[in-house]
């Protein structure tokens, strides 16, 4: 159900701050290493996924220091509800996939349902290896035996917003990662 700017706010003064920008990024400079570890000298392509990696992509590309290219896609389950449904493509990839190496940048490993089929459309696509690196990375079972190859930080299980992940479309722009106060 949408909500207004006023009911965001009124989420976000009463949110648990779990990371501050300065710990996030120490995350993403400590991702960046490990990811030019692996991927310096392999051409790989970048492909941010929409809309939640947007930031978390942004924060990271600029920390690698080897020639890539860019791009992205946009995939999503929850198109601003709290649940995620069926995968739903909104934008497709503007470059080949055969034969490359991708990492793809997403804001968070929840339920792993949306990065398990984006690699699985990758592989499909003809890429010669997929890498995964999340922003964050949510404490819980999931759907799929699905881990991602670079992590930043972890949460609890709780509904988080800020570096690019929204409450319900609203505050992707925050410094910070937050929890929405738990109910007692």
């Amino acid at each position: 159900m949408p909500v207004t700017a006023q009911e965001a706010q009124q989420v976000y003064d009463q949110a648990d701050l779990l990371y501050s920008e300065e710990q996030v990024e120490q995350a993403l400079a400590r991702m960046a290493a490990e990811i030019s570890l692996k991927l310096k000298g392999r051409d790989p392509l970048i492909l941010c996924v929409m809309t939640g990696g947007l930031i978390a992509a942004a924060r990271l590309v600029t920390r690698l220091d080897f020639p890539l290219q860019i791009d992205y896609l946009h995939a999503t389950r929850y198109a601003g509800d709290t649940q995620g449904g069926r995968l739903k493509w909104v934008v497709k990839t503007t470059h080949a996939l055969a034969n490359r190496e991708i990492l793809l940048i997403d804001d968070i490993l929840d339920e792993g349902v949306t990065l398990a089929a984006l690699i699985r459309h990758c592989k499909n696509a003809g890429a010669r290896a997929v890498y995964s690196a999340v922003l964050i990375e949510k404490q819980r079972e999931r759907k799929h035996e699905l881990r991602a190859d670079f992590v930043g930080l972890s949460v609890p299980d709780r509904y988080v917003f800020g570096y690019g992940m929204d409450y319900k479309e609203y505050w992707r722009n925050l410094p910070g990662i937050y929890a929405v106060k738990e109910q007692s």
